[in-house]
């Protein structure tokens, strides 16, 4: 083979392992540029399933605030049942020794009927075998008329006190029947409505515990997701560590058999030096070469650029999302209707709640005690009972209904439960299966309930 032609062979061998050595890493370089889109996007589903994971946090601690709440409140309506029903014993036995007062005052009541009776077959004003005017006239003298008349009169005196005697304590025994029976049937009443409550928290308790418990397993799936991704993130990562390493090494590869070639090239040349012409045609083709190689080393330097410049365009992580949410305003302190929206959703309902500081700070409250709280928020001061509530306004019909009207409803007893009016058909109240809620009273239970008494504060 002449000397021209292996010059021509060895530079076409040489622009062939240029072009092999840089077209290479050009390919696996784009492919770097994909898989750190793939990590980028990975990388912001990562981010999203981490604001997730807060926000069930969050809601993980409101619920375990509520159950701590729920529990403090069955806790404290346990003992106000215990009490209750130590207060119907006490009361049942002040009724036993009632009982045995009312049959001692009986026994005393059926004595001076018959001592009357006695006395009215002996002296009767009229009508009768022995008459006072006869007892009276029957006298031997007038010494002992007038004994007579003394004693007759003494006689009516005595009759006239024991009926009175027997008035008072008819009286006396009616009123303490009336009293007793009546604080204990309150009580009774009284042990319904906590039992009733008491029901109705322990389901509100069981739901919040099952909604914590979903909260939990959405959590713990999303954690779950959340180190899938980390982990493919990580294995993308590795990838392109190792597509980095191998264009590295097909690099040295290359630029080792370049210098091969070179000196190869540089050999050939130096023994073929005493021949001009194949000196210059050497010198053409290895400047034509030097030419080619320029030109190669030109656009492998374009390409790198080219694919830096996606590399870098590609690690730049995406926008973090952020979530907008429009908030209401806050509701007006000096309304009563608003005043307890932010307990919704965030209080249990306590037997005698609402009624102190500490109450009040954690959203405990029953039916009248949240009322009486609400309309102190708007400055105006209201009696924390539903019979004292019946009465601290203008009862007006309910076709007349408006917002802030007080409204009641018959549960435990007449007049059991009050709410606040908010509009179109539904009530703000602390109910004893949901603590401060709106409800509809115009439809279910409390549509039931609802009696028609609507008061309207002054």
């Amino acid at each position: 083979m002449s000397l021209k032609k292996k010059l021509i062979v060895l530079n076409t061998t040489i622009m062939l392992g240029l072009g092999s050595a840089f077209a290479i890493p050009s390919v696996k370089a784009e492919s770097i540029t994909d898989i750190q889109t793939q990590r980028t996007g990975i990388q912001s589903d990562i981010s999203e399933a981490e604001q997730v994971i807060q926000q069930l946090k969050k809601e993980q601690s409101k619920m375990n605030t509520q159950i701590a709440q729920i529990e403090s409140a069955m806790k404290e309506n346990d003992q106000k049942i215990k009490d209750t029903k130590q207060e119907i014993k006490d009361t049942e036995k002040d009724i036993d020794s009632l009982k045995k007062e009312i049959k001692a005052l009986e026994e005393r009541i059926a004595k001076r009927e018959e001592v009357l009776k006695e006395r009215a077959l002996s002296f009767q004003e009229s009508g009768g075998d022995v008459e006072y005017l006869e007892v009276v006239l029957g006298s031997k003298s007038f010494g002992e008329f007038v004994n007579r008349v003394g004693a007759v009169a003494t006689i009516v005196e005595a009759d006239q006190q024991i009926l009175s005697e027997q008035e008072a304590d008819k009286a006396d025994l009616e009123k303490k029947q009336a009293t007793v029976e009546k604080k204990l049937q309150s009580l009774k009443d009284m042990e319904v409505e906590l039992k009733g409550m008491q029901s109705q928290i322990k389901d509100q308790k069981a739901e919040t515990v099952n909604m914590k418990a979903k909260i939990e397993k959405k959590e713990s799936e999303t954690e779950a997701l959340k180190q899938s991704l980390e982990n493919k993130d990580a294995g993308l990562e590795a990838q392109i560590a190792s597509i980095r390493e191998n264009i590295k090494k097909e690099e040295e590869r290359k630029a080792a058999e370049k210098a091969d070639l070179d000196r190869a090239a540089e050999e050939v040349s130096t023994s073929n030096s005493s021949s001009e012409g194949s000196s210059s045609s050497s010198n053409e083709e290895s400047s034509s070469s030097s030419k080619g190689e320029a030109s190669a080393k030109s656009s492998s330097k374009g390409e790198s650029s080219s694919n830096s410049s996606k590399n870098s365009s590609a690690a730049k992580p995406a926008a973090s999302k952020t979530e907008t949410s429009s908030k209401p305003s806050s509701a007006n302190t000096g309304s009563a209707i608003t005043a307890g929206y932010k307990y919704i959703g965030n209080s249990t309902y306590k037997f005698g709640g609402g009624r102190t500081a500490s109450d009040i700070a954690n959203g405990l409250f029953d039916c009248s005690g949240f009322v009486a709280w609400a309309y102190k928020q708007a400055g105006v001061n209201l009696p924390a009972s539903t019979d004292a509530l019946k009465n601290a306004g203008r009862q007006v019909s309910k076709s007349q209904i408006q917002p802030g009207d007080l409204v009641f409803f018959n549960t435990y007893k007449t007049d059991g439960h009050v709410g606040i009016y908010v509009g179109g058909g539904k009530f703000i109240g602390s109910q004893s299966s949901t603590g401060v809620a709106i409800a509809n009273m115009e439809s279910g239970y409390w549509a039931g309930v609802f009696n028609g008494r609507v008061v309207r504060v002054n």
